[in-house]
């Protein structure tokens, strides 16, 4: 069984459209020990970093998931909150990965938020069989830099983590859910672990 994180961030319903694409039992739960109990987590999540991060003590969710032992993803906000720190409103974050998390400069003209289509730089370690071609979808204004725990990069102006992975935790700045085939394969692969 699949838990997917239910807290005050959004994302949640494409996400559950997707599992439900590719079959998969799952639930959506805010519930302490239904996720220790899940064989897989998944911390989905749009939104603002403070706000979540303070719902997230508030319900003793942040504890939860450092301490979770299973596989676990997260996705966009979920993978910036699993950082030590983000610039977005000075936001201690859980510190699952020893990393700043940035606010995207708006650098040769380049919008921000990062939002649309990039290409995916060649992965590695759980991402090292990623097509040439991989492209994922992105909606962002602050990113993670590349770092000794980058398993997948892109550019916008940077060279910014589009994936992340230390030990039983994983990460995805972009939004697999919505990222047609490569999604769909990325999606897979974290649940086939």
């Amino acid at each position: 069984m699949i838990a997917v994180i239910k807290y005050n961030a959004g994302n949640i319903k494409s996400l559950s459209f997707a599992l439900q694409r590719l079959g998969v039992d799952f639930i959506v739960t805010g519930d302490a020990p239904e996720i220790n109990k899940a064989d897989k987590v998944i911390f989905p999540g749009v939104g603002e970093a403070s706000t979540t991060m303070s719902y997230l003590r508030e319900h003793k969710l942040d504890s939860v998931i450092r301490n979770l032992q299973q596989p676990v993803l997260g996705i966009c906000l979920g993978m910036q909150l699993m950082c030590k720190h983000s610039e977005e409103n000075n936001t201690e974050c859980l510190g699952i990965f020893d990393e700043p998390v940035k606010r995207v400069p708006a650098l040769n003209g380049l919008k921000v938020p990062h939002m649309g289509w990039n290409k995916l730089h060649q992965g590695t370690d759980w991402l090292q069989e990623l097509p040439a071609d991989a492209y994922a979808y992105f909606v962002h204004s602050f990113y993670v830099p590349v770092n000794l725990n980058t398993s997948a990069s892109c550019s916008y102006g940077i060279e910014i983590s589009a994936a992340l992975r230390k030990n039983n935790f994983y990460a995805l700045q972009f939004h697999p859910e919505k990222s047609a085939k490569t999604g769909v394969a990325i999606l897979q692969k974290f649940l086939s672990l």
